[in-house]
């Protein structure tokens, strides 16, 4: 039974719906008021952050209300207050003033971080009599400081962005972390599990070069310690030094990489391995919230984030990320230049055993008037369709685009035609 317009109108509303997308940066772009606040949430990355979310609320403050805390502040405290701002959620004017009971809860991106305690990253949202709506911490005791200014721009029920009056400040959000140069790393990844990579960047030497990016940004991907006890972990012993010291760069970035940057990348990564023998990079795939690191040999998920204060983060993964430039499987020997004496056969050897089929059974005629011009072409062959074990397949996102850009195409035309 053909489709109606009106389903076919549906069906391409459900399209449009889910090729759409939101980038915080441009929307805040064309507003001079929020160019701040924009500045921000790029340095700090949690731009990646939001826009990897398919349904949030950001909300904003002008540069007059925003530079009140954010002149006082380093980056990673700054971090945490707009982290308090972001809602995963959706909220609008309407929705506002429609509160159930008139006072909701709502859970943020600061209360994802896990270093919000209780209800420190949540946010306090009540429908004030007057038409007003009040915003706060979720914190016992805390004041509503903040109330509702305006709309700024809503993609139901993807994103909405309002105008609040003040910050929302919960207790102890604006108490700065020690300087990461101050930061005791080996004794945050044992007690994280990390015990045997913490051993080897510090017998290597390889935490010096840590410790001398970090400032300028740094992301490092530590293996637990139930990653070093596979089987499928090559001994490290049979490594010369200068190769072991590769492989514990290898997990680390000369960049600051949160989950929602990581959630974003589309491109190879260069690692602090990355030299002019070797490209040593990873690619990265996501599958819902979880993100998965490819080496070309292994791939390995993350299992926790350790610590994320910019401009540091560290992860626990649950294996050894193996670069091709060491561990990928070596070539097969080339094949022996053909001799003009032919070498004679074991005298053990059978008798070959031929494929084609027996000169008795004719072979079917060709169909008439079909020439080999008209025959189709051979199918591909399987072994393009395989990938290296261990390898990730990405899909990117002009993949998914463009085949539903054909999909409006399609139903468009059976609009024109009906």
């Amino acid at each position: 039974m053909p489709l109606s317009v009106h389903h076919l109108l549906l069906l391409l509303s459900v399209v449009v719906a889910t090729v759409s997308a939101h980038n915080i940066t441009d929307i805040l772009s064309s507003n001079p008021d929020y160019s701040q606040y924009n500045s921000y949430l790029t340095q700090t990355k949690l731009a990646d952050d939001i826009n990897s979310h398919q349904t949030i609320t950001v909300l904003v403050l002008t540069n007059a209300a925003f530079s009140t805390v954010a002149a006082h502040h380093p980056l990673s405290v700054i971090k945490k207050l707009l982290s308090l701002h972001v809602l995963l959620d959706y909220f609008d004017p309407t929705k506002l003033h429609q509160i159930s009971d008139g006072t909701t809860l709502s859970t943020t991106l600061f209360q994802t971080t896990g270093t919000a305690e209780g209800n420190v990253g949540s946010v306090n949202i009540t429908d004030l009599k007057g038409g007003k709506v009040a915003f706060g911490s979720a914190a016992t005791n805390s004041k509503l400081d903040s109330t509702y200014t305006k709309s700024v721009k809503q993609i139901p029920y993807n994103i909405s962005v309002l105008e609040i009056s003040a910050p929302i400040i919960a207790p102890g959000i604006l108490t700065a972390p020690p300087p990461s140069s101050d930061l005791n790393l080996t004794a945050l990844l044992e007690n994280h599990g990390c015990k045997t990579f913490s051993s080897l960047i510090v017998t290597t030497g390889v935490i010096k070069t840590f410790q001398s990016t970090v400032d300028k940004g740094l992301t490092i991907f530590a293996p637990s310690d139930e990653a070093f006890k596979s089987k499928d972990v090559p001994d490290l012993k049979k490594l010369t030094s200068a190769e072991v010291v590769s492989l514990l760069q290898y997990h680390a970035i000369a960049n600051y990489l949160p989950v929602g940057s990581l959630k974003t990348s589309h491109d190879s990564i260069s690692t602090l391995a990355t030299n002019g023998a070797g490209k040593f990079d990873l690619t990265v795939s996501v599958a819902g919230d979880s993100i998965t690191l490819h080496t070309g040999v292994d791939s390995s998920r993350i299992a926790n984030t350790v610590l994320d204060s910019t401009p540091l983060t560290i992860y626990t993964i649950d294996s050894v990320l193996l670069p091709t430039e060491l561990f990928a499987t070596s070539p097969s020997p080339a094949p022996a230049p053909e001799s003009d004496v032919p070498s004679p056969a074991p005298a053990s050897a059978p008798a070959p055993v031929a494929d084609a089929p027996s000169p008795d059974i004719a072979s079917p005629p060709a169909p008439i008037g079909k020439s080999p011009e008209d025959s189709p072409a051979e199918a591909p062959s399987h072994a393009a369709d395989s990938t290296e074990k261990g390898a990730g397949v990405h899909v990117k996102g002009s993949a998914v685009i463009t085949g539903s850009v054909s999909l409006v195409g399609f139903v468009i035309s059976y609009i024109l035609m009906a």
